[in-house]
């Protein structure tokens, strides 16, 4: 089903099921797997795939080149997993050399004027509210929300289901379970809302508090000593174990530091 106006390359991959409508304009490189639908004035560049079930707003924009100095030209890669819902203005970037592809996962919410940049990996069930944008080679975790607003710095890792609250600058690492909030971002508290939808329990919730304040726990100068704390004192949590795990792979210094009452 593709529109008249719509404007598709002969080259580019079409499934089954998919439907075009108007003014959609579709490069040689693109692939749209079955049942998609691109509701209008959609334009879909570069080497891009679309995974099953998506829909696709007006003046989006996907598979555009990487707004970066280092890239010149190479057939990188965006790719966008499947029963996403990508609303009015999204853009997003192919990667560039440094890592190829800029990866999307499954069931992402994108509001409007929302933006992933090059390089960037974002797990599967992701939140962004309007204007919600990314910096190059960002990770994200799955279940992660992102309010409206909010920017995060380049090479920021994001953990799972951490909510970033609205007109957030993120510029520091932000741990799993976290509710971050301000500019320059500060961790809040935990993410509660968030952890209750996904089954965990009160005994869950507090342990990722306290494991979070004694982490960021100023009276230990040892980091290392701090993590066998917090490892021997909750052994049995499975949140707390993803938190230290999120730790172990980060910088102590990049990590975004716990917000201090007073």
């Amino acid at each position: 089903m593709i529109d008249a106006t719509a404007r598709v390359d002969p080259a580019a991959r079409i499934a089954e099921g998919v439907s075009i409508g108007p003014y959609c304009i579709i490069g040689p490189n693109v692939a749209v797997a079955e049942n998609c639908t691109l509701v209008a004035h959609v334009h879909v560049t570069g080497h891009t795939t679309i995974g099953a079930r998506t829909v696709i707003y007006p003046f989006t924009s996907l598979g555009t080149p990487p707004q970066s100095v280092h890239y010149h030209g190479e057939p990188t890669r965006l790719e966008i997993g499947a029963d996403c819902d990508i609303r009015e203005g999204v853009t997003m970037n192919i990667g560039t050399t440094a890592r190829g592809v800029t990866t999307i996962g499954e069931r992402c919410f994108l509001m409007a004027n929302s933006h992933v940049a090059h390089d960037c990996i974002v797990g599967s069930n992701v939140t962004f509210a309007n204007d919600a944008v990314l910096g190059g080679h960002c990770e994200v975790a799955d279940f992660v929300f992102f309010g409206g607003h909010c920017a995060v710095h380049q090479f920021t890792r994001i953990g799972e289901s951490a909510m970033i609250g609205g007109l957030s600058g993120v510029v520091g690492d932000v741990l799993p379970f976290a509710l971050v909030r301000h500019c320059p971002s500060r961790i809040g508290g935990v993410n509660v809302v968030g952890m209750k939808r996904r089954g965990y329990t009160r005994a869950d919730m507090h342990a990722v508090r306290t494991a979070m304040h004694m982490l960021f726990d100023s009276a230990q100068p040892d980091f290392a000593a701090r993590i066998a704390t917090i490892e021997a004192r909750f052994a049995a949590s499975e949140p707390v174990r993803k938190v230290l795990a999120f730790v172990r792979d980060s910088q102590p210094d990049s990590l975004c530091p716990l917000r201090r009452q007073g």
